[in-house]
């Protein structure tokens, strides 16, 4: 009975986990989608890593510490992109494998600390516990809110950025708070995907709606409902057929948008 109970809290917190992740996941992925920033999340996502190893080396709790790390990339993007004449690609190109083999590096140096890299590289979400459970909640929960009080000046740099500046939105500060809120959820999401998988769960539930939404809300909502509806496949697949939770998702989620081509296209 014991083990039965254990079992079912572990699918409850994944599941939860899960859920929560990809509520806020579908309109922040919108936003990436509108504003062409895949490569950037990618980036954000192999930072996770060496904010990991910053974590361990510091002896600070794991989730504080890859969330640290992911806002020091992006505000590292940002100042680089002010005081450099390098496109935005090229810094990309260079920040991302940095950043990850730098994190590595320094967790081979730390031989005394044990570090499985698998669970985080592609995730492990049916390890999550009550304070990793706690942290996506409450963190996915504050994105959200943010996200819901800054639509209407996010949604406008998104869809005519030269148009805000003359309407006078600060457009800096709005490019920055997208940024932060993509790395803040990267951050998160390293337990439930791993950091390979943590772009695509952001990407394609909203590349997915794109296609049949009407308008941005539309997009973003349905980007939501497709991403949970991915976790549940996803874990449901997993719990079934033995399979790795994280890939399991990000499976169910590229089959969705598959079957996304056979209904027909409409445009926001």
């Amino acid at each position: 009975m014991e083990i039965a109970a254990s079992m079912v809290n572990v699918q409850l917190h994944a599941m939860l986990a899960g859920l929560a992740l990809a509520l806020v996941a579908g309109p922040l992925g919108s936003f990436m989608a509108w504003r062409r920033m895949a490569y950037f999340g990618d980036t954000l996502s192999h930072a996770t890593l060496l904010g990991l190893a910053i974590g361990v080396l510091l002896d600070i709790n794991p989730t504080i510490s890859v969330i640290i790390g992911c806002l020091l990339l992006a505000m590292s993007l940002v100042t680089l992109q002010q005081r450099q004449s390098l496109p935005t690609d090229t810094l990309l190109g260079i920040l991302a494998p940095s950043a990850l083999s730098l994190g590595l590096v320094v967790l081979s140096l730390m031989h005394e600390v044990s570090i499985d890299l698998a669970t985080y590289l592609f995730g492990d979400l049916l390890t999550i516990s009550q304070m990793d459970l706690a942290w996506i909640i409450g963190g996915s929960a504050t994105v959200l809110t943010i996200l819901v009080a800054m639509w209407k000046p996010l949604l406008a740099i998104s869809v005519h950025e030269e148009l805000a500046i003359v309407e006078g939105l600060p457009v800096s500060t709005l490019r920055i708070t997208i940024m932060l809120l993509i790395a803040v959820v990267i951050a998160l999401a390293m337990k439930i995907v791993g950091v390979l998988l943590i772009t695509s769960l952001l990407i394609i539930p909203a590349a997915a709606t794109q296609r049949h939404a009407s308008s941005p809300e539309q997009m973003a909502i349905g980007a939501s409902l497709l991403g949970m509806l991915a976790v549940c496949g996803g874990l449901a697949l997993s719990w079934f057929k033995n399979t790795p939770a994280g890939p399991s998702i990000v499976v169910t989620a590229a089959a969705m948008f598959l079957l996304s081509f056979i209904m027909p296209r409409q445009k926001i």
